[in-house]
């Protein structure tokens, strides 16, 4: 991902949290005041808005900004410049990345080789430790990795401190490799939710943006439409149509798959395209 790219990524961010605001055009709106008042910096709401289409929602191409305008942007979000942003931004985390792996077990410490009581993990980033691409590309939480774990050592962990297949723990080296995704620098859409990386990279076609804790946390798609009623969806649930399909999500937005911003679902949209199958609706919306 670009350092530009990134930059209003974090402007953005920053804007909806002083904001308070979650719609790209109320945040582009409360910049253009802000950016006048605090750093003397006149631009316009809609020239950040069509930032926001072309480096975060990806409707539009890359378009060119000013080295002036980045240096202005950069400040904004804690930065002397566009120079300094480009310097530090992926490197300022770092510090807050460490890796603890505890392994609590009964009183007698000869049973350490048999028996697991609890294990404690924090995890580690990508900086240290470069999880398998297949990994990051189909989501494995950390409960799927465990048990791959488990299938390649040839161990299998039962509760109440039961005994592993083949008497022997965990390597640690690999159980300290298991990533929680929330600590990662980037995430992309899988299709159904946001998956947690540290690259910015990993295949053609796929778009990894900045972390956004709330989105990665919030938004999913929800792919049991036939188990959404309005008693269950009317005002919890968004959605978005294109070319007559529906999807529902779980959080306000952007349809990460289309770039349209989602509505908050109604009635007749749930009547219609969740829990009853289009065959029974007789008139289209």
């Amino acid at each position: 991902m670009s350092k530009i790219k990134l930059l209003i990524h974090e402007v953005f961010k920053q804007g909806e949290i002083d904001s308070g605001k979650n719609k790209k055009n109320g945040i582009a709106l409360f910049l253009s005041v802000h950016l006048e008042e605090a750093l003397n910096f006149d631009i316009d709401e809609r020239t950040l808005v069509r930032y926001y289409d072309a480096y975060i929602a990806g409707t539009k191409n890359e378009i060119t900004i000013e080295p002036y305008k980045l240096d202005k942007l950069s400040k904004y979000v804690g930065y002397d410049d566009f120079a300094h942003f480009s310097r530090t931004y992926i490197k300022r985390d770092e510090d807050t990345n460490k890796t603890t792996v505890k392994i609590n077990i009964d009183e007698d410490e000869e049973s350490i080789t048999d028996r697991f009581s609890k294990l404690i993990i924090n995890i580690t980033n990508e900086q240290h430790f470069k999880m398998p691409e297949f990994m990051k590309q189909n989501g494995l939480g950390i409960m799927e990795i465990t048990l791959l774990i488990c299938l390649v050592t040839g161990n299998v962990v039962f509760s109440n401190n039961k005994k592993l297949n083949n008497g022997s723990l965990f390597p640690l080296a690999l159980m300290s490799n298991i990533e929680s995704g929330i600590d990662k620098k980037y995430m992309y859409w899988n299709g159904e939710k946001y998956i947690g990386t540290d690259s910015s990279y990993i295949r053609p076609g796929l778009d990894i943006v900045a972390m956004n804790e709330h989105l990665f946390q919030h938004f999913k798609k929800i792919t049991r439409k036939d188990t959404l009623t309005e008693a269950n969806a009317l005002g919890r649930t968004w959605y978005s149509k294109f070319y007559g399909n529906v999807e529902f999500f779980t959080d306000d937005g952007i349809d990460p798959e289309n770039g349209r911003e989602l509505r908050k679902s109604t009635s007749t949209i749930i009547y219609k395209y969740a829990g009853k199958s289009k065959d029974s609706v007789e008139v289209e919306e």
